[in-house]
């Protein structure tokens, strides 16, 4: 196995850095977008083979040195008793939001076995099948709970500061349960045959950092406590704006932060202690840009990014649906070959 981007992931040498792209697995793809013509993201998701070959397309187009695991972060709520559908240009539209404390009783443990065992066979095809580390992963507490409280995307989350601010033993509770349910669903990912797992939160960022320290971050440090036998790299992607955070995140039992591209690479590390190996953290939408201009943005990266062990190339977000599969790949390409020459050179010269 090609295990280049776990190396990085440990903070151990590698010969280039290794690259992936959040939303690798996606619209971007026409060979994609022909699968859901037929099918819906969570149809795709209920068939192992099929969530497989979409899982591995990418790694064969792009040459990237990761899988990430097609899914949703939603799925497994259904499992703990939430109605909700993935509506087309709206996204998670949840049928019965939770909003009180009897909503929060009601909510039931994960179980990944009995409920998932779709994503966990998905998982073992991968691990039978691909020859780069499968990442997995799964959505941290605030942002899943702003889907089920708010009932769909919101920009303000309004109605979940509303219930963090307003009733915050029933807030810690929902979190709780939602902390729990992330560290089993991504247990039985690693049991099933994940090679790491990544703790995604889109939205986390629209906290002020003391609201951050006293609602969120106990949720947060309680998943990769639960996970923390486990020897596969733990990534945190605390999303968009979310800058302000990292300082607070240097005790966090994980080996990589994902960095939006609002923080550079080096403040990001400042930020977090020099204690994580760093992901990311390329804006998304200089991929619009002329293959000149996006070269030198990734030289950029990579010229920051390998100062220290522990670099993997990303995007700062995900891929948008029009990205450019071909811009992707020589991109790929570019900073295998960059990297490999620069990582090379600094042998020599040391």
């Amino acid at each position: 196995m090609n295990d280049r981007f776990l190396r990085a992931c440990r903070r151990e040498p590698v010969d280039r850095v290794p690259v992936w792209y959040m939303r690798q697995a996606g619209r971007y793809d026409p060979d994609y977008r022909k699968i859901k013509e037929k099918y819906t993201l969570l149809e795709i998701c209920r068939q192992p083979e099929l969530a497989a070959e979409v899982t591995m397309m990418p790694v064969r187009k792009l040459g990237v040195d990761a899988a990430i695991l097609y899914s949703d972060i939603m799925n497994p709520v259904a499992s703990i008793g939430i109605d909700f559908d993935i509506v087309k240009d709206i996204g998670p539209v949840i049928h019965n939001p939770v909003r009180s404390a009897a909503d929060v009783d009601r909510l039931k443990p994960v179980d990944p076995e009995g409920d998932l065992g779709h994503v966990l066979e998905t998982i073992r095809i991968l691990d039978r099948e691909l020859g780069v580390p499968l990442i997995s992963f799964a959505g941290a507490p605030f942002t899943l709970a702003s889907y089920l409280v708010e009932g769909k995307p919101s920009k303000s989350y309004m109605r979940t500061k509303a219930l963090m601010y307003g009733d915050p033993e029933t807030w810690h509770k929902l979190m709780g349960k939602l902390a729990d349910m992330a560290a089993a669903y991504l247990r039985a990912h690693a049991a099933a045959g994940a090679k790491a797992v990544q703790l995604f939160d889109s939205w986390v960022g629209s906290l002020a950092p003391h609201d951050f320290a006293a609602f969120v971050q106990p949720h947060v440090e309680s998943i990769f406590a639960q996970l923390a036998d486990l020897s596969l790299p733990k990534i945190y992607f605390p999303g968009v704006s979310s800058g302000e955070l990292l300082p607070l995140l240097t005790d966090l039992r994980a080996d990589v932060v994902g960095l939006d591209w609002r923080v550079p690479l080096s403040e990001g590390r400042r930020r977090t202690g020099g204690r994580f190996a760093v992901q990311g953290n390329l804006d998304p939408y200089v991929l619009t840009a002329p293959m000149d201009v996006i070269q030198a943005h990734a030289r950029r990266l990579v010229d920051e990014g390998t100062r220290e062990p522990g670099f993997i190339f990303n995007l700062g977000h995900g891929l948008y649906p029009e990205a450019s599969l071909d811009k992707l790949r020589e991109l790929t390409e570019y900073v295998h070959a960059y990297s490999a020459q620069k990582l090379s050179s600094s042998e020599v010269s040391s």
